[in-house]
C-alpha cells in the first residue's frame, strides 16, 4: 500500500490499534460529495466506485481496489468530499482520521511526516493521471495539432 511504503512496523501495528475498520456493503456509500471530510480508507477487501454528481446525475470517475486509498484530500485540506464513494462490493476498510494521524504525530514526529509525504506523493500521482487524461480530451475534442518541432 504506498501509503504506508516506508512506514516501521511498530508505528504500523500502532496505527492499526487505533484505527477503526469499518464494513461497507455493496451499494452503500462510504461518504458522499459535500460531506465533511475528517478521515481517508485504506480498502482491505472489496471494489468501490468514484462519483461526481452533476446537474442531478450521478457520472463514475474511477475504481479503486483492495490496496488502495480513497478520501485523502481531507487529511490535508479540511474541505468537503469532493466525490461520493460507491460500495460496488461488499468492503471492507481501514478507516484513518486526523485524531489518528495527530496520535502518530504524538508519538514519532519522522513517521507522521513521511505519512504525510506518502499522502502528497498519491495526491501528486492521482493529479498528474487527471492533468493527462485532460488534456487529452482537450486535443481529441478540438483536435489540436500537435507539431513537437515548434516545442524543441
Amino acid at each position: 500500500m504506498p501509503i504506508f511504503g516506508g512506514i516501521r512496523a511498530d508505528i504500523l501495528e500502532y496505527l492499526l490499534e487505533i484505527a477503526e475498520i469499518v464494513s461497507v456493503p455493496a451499494g452503500q456509500y462510504f461518504f458522499r460529495e459535500q460531506d465533511r471530510g475528517n478521515s481517508m480508507y485504506v480498502l482491505e477487501k472489496g471494489e468501490v466506485s468514484v462519483v461526481k454528481s452533476w446537474q442531478g446525475q450521478d457520472y463514475p470517475l474511477t475504481r479503486f481496489h483492495e490496496g488502495d486509498c480513497f478520501g485523502e484530500m481531507s487529511l490535508i485540506d479540511l474541505g468537503p468530499r469532493t466525490a461520493s464513494v460507491l460500495a460496488i462490493e461488499d468492503c471492507s476498510a481501514i478507516k484513518l482520521s486526523n485524531g489518528n494521524i495527530l496520535k502518530i504525530y504524538q508519538k514519532d514526529l519522522e513517521q507522521f511526516t513521511l505519512i504525510q509525504m506518502n499522502i502528497g506523493r498519491e495526491i501528486s500521482r492521482r493529479l498528474r493521471h487527471m492533468d493527462e487524461a485532460m488534456f487529452q480530451e482537450r486535443v481529441d475534442a478540438h483536435r489540436i495539432p500537435y507539431y513537437p518541432e515548434i516545442i524543441a
